[in-house]
């Protein structure tokens, strides 16, 4: 019987973001008889995932979050965890800030090494940012491959000549298809929970963060409402700036027709309850949200920052966020009268979505790297 290959997978932390997500899923489905994920996380609080990733037989590493002044000791845990660890064949790192750091490391100690972006623009402040982008420079020829979840993600973190190299790939955002397929029951049960049975259901699902642009989207929930008094927002997920937007909730005095349910273990479940699905991001790597949402045959208004690859079906179209919000406003109600859900899974499979092939794609790939000579 082969070893098991060990993937060690590099993260911020393991709560319900799109990254951590997008490798649950791969991880759920892999032949884990085969290859086992490991995770290095920065932080040292426990995680949503935490527990699951146990379950599956995975190790989680804490680190210590870097912030400048202990550049020294980070390296030193990094270079304390490799030594301690040689089962490593492959390293998978998604926290793009530091990759150059522990990348190097990485490769000290022979370790396959893969840089992963899942995004097309860096946090923080501007200076911040600057910094993050400065330090991320080195990545493209540190790292033995670069994968990217568009093509959009990959040149704004690699460079547009690095993603027509051979070692560049990308890998899509594959979700379990039959899972967000339309459930009239399962939407039924949700609605009824939420008391919003007769409702017309305005939806979102992203964590509170400055990208997801729930500032617009509440804005823009604020004239819809007054327009049609039976229209509610119903807001999947939590975060940084959750305080922030709940105090504008209240401000402009639409508390009560505005649903935030936290992080949800079962967002497919959320989807079905929602009438239209909205997505006015500021930057995205690809937005898998948008795509469990047409899975799920809603009607999904994306802003013109969402990457191509997201356009998948024809229950979906794009607004300017530079466009009148009355026109976003309009847009939204011209599906608040008895919009059909189509089943749009096979468009989701053709497209490369469908998690099953996805896993056994990114099996062949791992095969491939720990056999192939950089």
């Amino acid at each position: 019987m082969k070893e098991q290959i060990r993937i060690l997978h590099i993260v911020g932390n393991l709560n319900r973001g799109g990254a951590e997500t997008m490798i649950m899923n791969l991880y759920r489905n892999i032949d884990r008889s085969k290859f086992q994920f490991d995770f290095v996380k920065h932080t040292s609080k426990k995680c949503d995932y935490d527990d699951e990733i146990s379950e599956l037989g995975g190790r989680i590493f804490s680190i210590s979050k870097y912030t400048g002044k202990n550049y020294f000791s980070y390296k030193k845990e990094w270079d304390t965890l490799f030594k301690n660890h040689p089962e490593y064949k492959i390293l998978h790192g998604h926290i793009v800030s530091t990759a150059a750091i522990y990348i190097a490391i990485a490769k000290n100690y022979g370790v396959i090494t893969i840089a992963h972006s899942h995004s097309t623009a860096s946090r923080g402040s501007k200076i911040e940012q600057l910094i993050k982008n400065i330090m991320q420079i080195p990545i493209k020829s540190k790292a033995d491959y670069l994968l990217a979840c568009s093509n959009q993600a990959g040149s704004w973190l690699f460079g547009k000549r690095a993603i027509t190299g051979n070692n560049y790939k990308i890998v899509k955002n594959a979700i379990d298809v039959e899972k967000y397929v339309f459930n009239e029951s399962n939407r039924n049960n949700i609605r009824k929970s939420l008391g919003i049975k007769d409702k017309f259901v305005v939806g979102h699902v992203g964590s509170f963060t400055y990208p997801k642009n729930h500032k617009f989207l509440i804005d823009i929930f604020y004239q819809l409402q007054i327009k049609n008094r039976n229209s509610v927002l119903l807001l999947v997920g939590d975060g940084e700036l959750r305080p922030q937007i709940e105090k504008q909730i209240e401000r402009l005095g639409i508390k009560d027709k505005v649903i935030l349910t936290g992080a949800v273990s079962n967002v497919n479940d959320y989807l079905q309850a929602m009438d239209v699905f909205v997505f006015p991001s500021i930057s995205e790597g690809l937005g898998i949200a948008a795509i469990e949402a047409q899975t799920a045959g809603l009607p999904c208004i994306l802003s013109d920052k969402i990457p191509q690859e997201a356009f998948v079906t024809d229950s979906v179209e794009e607004l300017s966020l530079k466009a009148d919000k009355k026109i976003w406003v309009e847009k939204i109600l011209h599906y608040c009268n008895n919009y059909i859900r189509k089943n749009n899974s096979e468009d989701i499979k053709r497209a490369g979505y469908d998690i099953k092939e996805s896993a056994r794609e990114m099996e062949r790939f791992y095969l491939e790297v720990t056999t192939t000579k950089i």
